[in-house]
């Protein structure tokens, strides 16, 4: 058995889990589909903390994303493969998607990217955010747009981008004075926007 026959055999097994246990479903095409808006949400929030360390986190973990895209990009070049409910039969597709290279997948990138930034920057504290990724991944081969192998690759592109910059971005002097400038012009707004509420 090859490793596109185990690739199919693993979607299969989780795929049809949908159709035995459909009380599933409901929740994994929210995880699917909208903790992305959650993750955004969380990161425009969390910016605005007074905080100066969770703005180099933030920062590492978006650049830790752009470079995960990339090399998905690149991955995506030297292998190819339609979503799965375009290809085999009888999937339990619950969510609409186009028809493309659903290799690696960028959901898993995004997540993986960021959540592993985070439990990085936090000393391992935020476990929460890695199982949060690793869920976002299993539901995505749930609902029926994604193989394992999309994942598990999408995955490790995340987990090495994250590490890569987190080892390497913030001892660069760019990324303080980066922040120290940003900072400064936000207190310069926040002051202006002070006196217009005041007057």
């Amino acid at each position: 058995m090859n490793i596109l026959e185990i690739n199919n055999d693993l979607f299969r097994m989780l795929n049809s889990l949908g159709k035995e246990f459909q009380f599933f479903n409901l929740p994994m095409i929210i995880i699917a589909e909208y903790t992305v808006i959650f993750l955004a949400i969380f990161v425009i929030l969390f910016w605005f903390t007074k905080d100066r360390e969770n703005k180099i986190m933030l920062m590492c973990a978006s650049i830790a994303f752009v470079l995960a895209e990339i090399i998905g990009k690149f991955a995506g070049l030297l292998h190819f493969n339609h979503q799965p409910f375009a290809v085999l039969s009888n999937t339990n597709q619950l969510i609409e998607k186009a028809i493309n290279n659903s290799f690696p997948s960028d959901h898993t990138i995004l997540f993986f990217s960021f959540c592993m930034s985070f439990w990085l920057f936090k000393k391992g504290k935020w476990i929460l955010w890695i199982l949060l990724a690793i869920l976002v991944g299993i539901s995505r081969i749930w609902v029926g747009v994604h193989y394992p192998l999309d994942v598990m690759v999408g995955a490790l592109i995340g987990i090495t981008s994250a590490i890569i910059i987190y080892f390497t971005l913030p001892k660069l002097t760019l990324i303080e004075n980066g922040i120290t400038k940003y900072e400064s012009i936000e207190k310069v707004i926040r002051r202006k926007f002070h006196k217009t509420n005041i007057m």
